[in-house]
């Protein structure tokens, strides 16, 4: 096909201007107000001036902006970049996010977080892979597509949100909420942020999910008179060793999923008493379950309650168990649209077979398919979000604008 030739000469040649965007994008951070930070609207506003200086200057720019007081200006912003197609009888979204998480611990970085370094064919800084990569990949695309003439064959969007990292409620779940109309049934979405390092994995399931604190109330004593007490913390480390049973319970294994089990995990706890001589008569622990789509939440509730409820007799104590998260959600098939396209798309641009897998974490795709609508997860990155020294594959940026642009080709 000598158009996609061109697409992907074009794509090549624009690399260097890839990576100043990518530079300017981690210069600016967009940290949620949860951690102290002003929100995504100074990234949102230079993303916007730069793209309308680099080929948009002629599509459609619409913002969504959610009201937040929590930041300086009152407004967590949603961008959609329309770029018309031959067809509009459905839409290809590319959605990506504008925040970032902190760097954390600076001593841990070798380079200035904000200040993106090239080296090694990779880019270094806060945000360069999570999600920036994705961002920049859809962006040079769809450039590609603008700078030689050439109409994708369906209107390609290009969603770039806020407030990813911190529950997507100023986000996607804003736009899902009071903008549903913006997405058709029949569209496409595929979000660039998750994957593996050879660009074969496509996510189409998560783990159901279900984050639990319990609150185990006795009695506090002296720590030489235990029979005076009734010990909280002791009662809790029975429970949370009893629910972490669970997993010999929901025992099932599918290998599409890393790992193939499912996990019930302690992990946090509060402080209870100050001093080594207390029994506590107060003791808060978590619980991260993430439970294969097989079992339903309501399954392992009731799982859970017998347990609680056993250990709560044996300690004489009273347990509050509170739900701090949970999501359940419907698998995309294998065999929707959005899959099958994604897949011929990569082995076009790439001779490479791709590979449906499900996750333990959970992404704003749970979010979608509740709803109904089929979503693809897929990236080609080392998944080193969060981490210090993050990093992004320079050629990686490029592979996946190739793979969206043979997407965007697709009658």
């Amino acid at each position: 096909m000598k158009q996609f030739d061109t697409v992907k000469k074009s794509i090549h040649s624009d690399i260097r201007k890839m990576i100043e965007l990518q530079t300017l994008l981690s210069s600016i951070p967009a940290i949620a107000p949860d951690s102290g930070g002003e929100g995504e609207l100074k990234k949102c506003e230079a993303l916007t001036e730069f793209l309308r200086k680099n080929g948009f200057s002629g599509v459609e720019f619409q913002r969504f902006d959610a009201t937040d007081s929590r930041v300086p200006s009152g407004i967590r912003p949603n961008l959609v970049v329309t770029v018309p197609g031959k067809k509009d009888d459905f839409s290809i979204w590319i959605m990506a996010h504008m925040d970032v998480v902190p760097p954390g611990d600076l001593s841990l970085w070798k380079t200035d977080p904000w200040n993106v370094v090239e080296k090694d064919g990779k880019l270094f800084g806060r945000g360069v892979e999570d999600n920036q990569q994705g961002l920049v990949s859809s962006v040079l695309a769809a450039k590609s597509f603008l700078d030689n003439g050439i109409l994708p064959e369906h209107t390609v969007k290009l969603l770039f949100v806020a407030d990813e990292e911190f529950g997507s409620t100023y986000g996607i779940k804003f736009l899902l909420r009071e903008h549903r109309n913006l997405f058709g049934k029949n569209d496409l979405i595929i979000i660039p942020d998750g994957g593996d390092s050879s660009g074969e994995a496509i996510e189409v399931a998560e783990k159901n999910i279900l984050w639990m604190r319990l609150r185990t109330m006795g009695v506090q004593s002296h720590g030489s008179m235990p029979d005076k007490g009734k010990n909280a913390h002791l009662a809790a480390c029975d429970l949370s060793l009893r629910l972490n049973d669970l997993e010999n319970v929901f025992n099932e294994k599918d290998e599409s999923f890393v790992p193939p089990y499912s996990t019930f995990q302690p992990t946090k706890k509060e402080a209870n008493v100050e001093s080594v001589n207390i029994i506590p008569g107060d003791d808060v622990f978590f619980m991260d379950c993430r439970i294969l789509p097989r079992y339903t939440l309501k399954e392992v509730r009731a799982r859970v309650d017998e347990r609680v409820r056993a250990v709560e007799e044996k300690y004489g104590v009273k347990i509050q168990v509170t739900e701090v998260q949970h999501e359940e959600s419907p698998a995309t098939p294998a065999d929707a649209p959005v899959v099958k396209r994604l897949a011929a798309a990569i082995k076009e641009a790439h001779g490479i077979t791709a590979r449906t897998i499900g996750i333990g974490g959970g992404t704003v795709g749970a979010l979608f398919r509740q709803l109904g609508y089929n979503v693809a997860i897929w990236s080609t990155l080392d998944e080193v979000c969060h981490q210090p020294n993050e990093y992004c594959i320079i050629e990686n940026i490029e592979k996946d604008a190739m793979t969206l642009a043979a997407l965007f080709f697709q009658e």
